[in-house]
């Protein structure tokens, strides 16, 4: 549960973070750089859904 809110908290802030602790690095850290890129909100969406999945 710690670990989840943790989580939560890195998506919100910093997206790319939290998805790599999540899954690792591979497409979904690319395509979650990539968003975060054009814009930030985006990035925060995927990674809060990749977190809470």
């Amino acid at each position: 549960m710690d670990n989840k809110l943790v989580l939560i908290i890195l998506a919100v802030f910093l997206p790319p973070v939290a998805v790599f602790l999540k899954r690792g690095f591979g497409k979904d850290i690319l395509i979650n750089i990539l968003l975060c890129l054009i814009f930030f909100l985006p990035g925060m969406i995927h990674a809060l859904w990749l977190v809470t999945r």
